[in-house]
């Protein structure tokens, strides 16, 4: 009987359904813009502008005030390119499907997938300002709804959220959670298999990638000179390194209402977008800070001298787990080159992912290298429609 060799098309659509399961985080936010980038080489270029949404203001009264519209975007690079190099035979191919997937390609998209979602995680957690923070604590369902709350006062979805929890959080909290046992089947699954399901207006995941943030030694820093506004702070007073995904407070400085613009009684919070050296001078900050018009975000401006209060313990390591709604972030990947006279190549896109296998016969030493390679890039879209949590 003859040898029914695999072709490259099974090859490469295998490894992408693998690489496709595998990718938790990236699997929940937005994918809308892999189609952009979806020619052969990416011909758009490696940049996407994504639009965000106008803002206006509601003026009392009959009498026309006209405003301008002044539109934002936020970047999609696609600038990451990583790859797995295999070498296999002829006699390889000889093998089924399902033997060829558990022996070949499931362990190359698995170590493929997790260092692309690992980027991935780790780029884009320190955009966000928004954090729930009860650190060296266990995570509990109050703090998880604490999280909602800002989510929905953010104005997202309230039915669309997703909570990726990291693998301690998720521990922590089904435990809590342990006392509503309900043999029913999302219930009943906290006990068999670890995992929550959906509770709360949230789908919950666990996630092995989540990064760790370490806050640095940064403390007693003051707001050197009233009416700052923008996107850098002038500070003095302080001590100790600031690091990059810090998130802090600035006393007297609330959030507004999205919309409406009212005051909340809730202070706005912020976090450091660029590492500050020891008694800094000034911090680069996001959200910018805003007083007033269709984009205002507090209510004033911060005071001089008003104190900086950093989440958390200086020089301290803690975990991170995330809640959000899927436009808060965006994923794409582009179409990599097809080179010619290799002993094959082969391109398939699968939910947007776009992944390329190529192999070449090798004289020398008789063996048949083979790479898999995914160029892909990520952005926080709306930082708002996120947040962090900190516990253990």
């Amino acid at each position: 009987m003859a040898n029914t060799l695999l072709t490259p098309t099974q090859v490469t659509r295998e490894a992408l359904r693998i690489l496709h399961q595998k990718l938790n985080f990236i699997g929940s936010i937005t994918r809308d813009y892999d189609d952009r980038f979806a020619k052969d080489g990416a011909k758009i270029g490696d940049t996407l502008k994504i639009r965000l949404p106008n803002q206006y203001v509601v003026t009392d009264g009959k009498t026309l005030a006209t405003q301008d519209t002044a539109e934002e975007s936020v970047d999609l690079k696609v600038s990451h390119q990583k790859h797995v190099g295999m070498n296999f035979s002829s006699a390889d191919l000889t093998l089924s499907l399902d033997d060829f997937s558990k022996r070949i390609i499931e362990p190359a998209m698995n170590v493929l997938a997790s260092n692309v979602e690992s980027t991935v995680l780790a780029a884009r957690y320190a955009d966000i300002y928004n954090q729930v923070t009860d650190i060296g604590n266990a995570a509990t369902f109050k703090k998880i709804l604490d999280g909602r709350k800002i989510l929905v006062d953010n104005l997202a979805p309230p039915m669309g959220l997703t909570a990726n929890l990291n693998t301690q959080d998720n521990v922590d909290l089904v435990d809590n959670l342990k006392g509503l046992f309900n043999d029913t089947k999302e219930i009943s699954k906290q006990y068999r298999d670890g995992y929550i399901g959906r509770a709360a207006g949230f789908d919950f995941m666990e996630n092995t990638l989540m990064p760790a943030h370490t806050n640095g030694a940064g403390a007693g820093y003051l707001i050197n000179g009233a009416s700052q506004a923008g996107s850098t702070l002038t500070v003095d007073g302080g001590t100790g390194a600031i690091t990059k995904g810090t998130v802090f407070t600035i006393a007297g400085v609330y959030r507004v209402h999205p919309e409406t613009k009212k005051p909340t009684a809730t202070l706005q919070q912020f976090v450091v977008t660029e590492d500050a050296a020891a008694a800094a001078t000034s911090i680069s900050i996001s959200p910018a800070i805003i007083t007033t018009g269709a984009k205002q975000n507090v209510t004033a401006a911060p005071a001089d001298n008003a104190a900086i209060t950093f989440a958390g313990t200086a020089s301290t390591t803690h975990g991170i787990s995330l809640g959000y709604t899927e436009d808060a972030f965006a994923f794409a990947t582009a179409d990599l080159v097809m080179p010619k006279g290799v002993d094959f190549a082969s391109r398939q896109v699968l939910d947007g992912i776009s992944l390329r296998i190529i192999r070449q016969y090798d004289i020398n030493n008789d063996n048949l290298p083979c790479r898999v390679d995914v160029l892909f890039g990520s952005a926080t879209v709306r930082p708002q429609l996120a947040t962090r949590y900190a516990f253990n």
